[in-house]
């Protein structure tokens, strides 16, 4: 359950507490007062005191209040963090396992999307020309979908995710040497 609806919860919990408090205290007065004399006595009417029932109230108002805060705070914290990730996963020669250095960004990034189930991303998976282009089409395939397994491990509904594969098609480097063809293994994750 998300923290705005658990907020929501306490609300209502607590107006509902204080209801029925209000509710027992006018029962428990209605059959311990005197019945009506005939004459008219004019009386002043006593100061009222804020009852505990009050208090408990207006304390569980301000605590959901706050957790509203908090949600929305951190909500915009993890959108900070995942934005200030790396969103390009480089890969090796050949394969389509994730490196080591790739998880701690790929974990902002789930983190922020299992937060925020409206948030997508779209995963652009590269290769480089070394290949034929039916084989580099499929490698592309087989990275992008290693990230998003990974994003689905970590909490993310894998209806937020879509995969495709370019292949050898959209090179980030023109080089043909061992460090263009190392930027060209990768995937990109793309927010929609």
């Amino acid at each position: 359950m998300s923290i705005l609806k658990q907020a929501k919860t306490v609300g209502i919990i607590a107006i509902l507490a204080v209801l029925a408090g209000c509710a027992g205290q006018v029962n428990e007065q209605a059959a311990t007062a005197e019945p009506a004399k005939p004459e008219v006595v004019e009386q002043k009417a006593a100061p009222v005191k804020p009852s505990n029932v009050e208090s408990a109230a207006e304390k569980a108002a301000r605590e959901a209040r706050q957790a509203a805060f908090t949600a929305k705070q951190t909500a915009e914290q993890l959108r900070n963090n995942a934005m200030a990730a790396d969103t390009i996963f480089f890969f090796e020669f050949d394969k389509s396992d994730l490196k080591q250095d790739a998880l701690d960004d790929l974990d902002a990034h789930a983190t922020y999307l299992a937060a925020d189930r409206s948030a997508k991303v779209r995963l652009e998976g590269h290769a480089d020309e070394r290949g034929s282009r039916a084989y580099n089409l499929a490698l592309g395939e087989r990275r992008s979908n290693a990230v998003a397994r990974y994003l689905v491990i970590q909490g993310v509904n894998r209806s937020q995710i879509e995969t495709v594969s370019y292949g050898e098609e959209r090179p980030l480097s023109l080089s043909r040497d061992a460090n263009g063809w190392s930027r060209n293994r990768r995937v990109e994750l793309i927010y929609q």
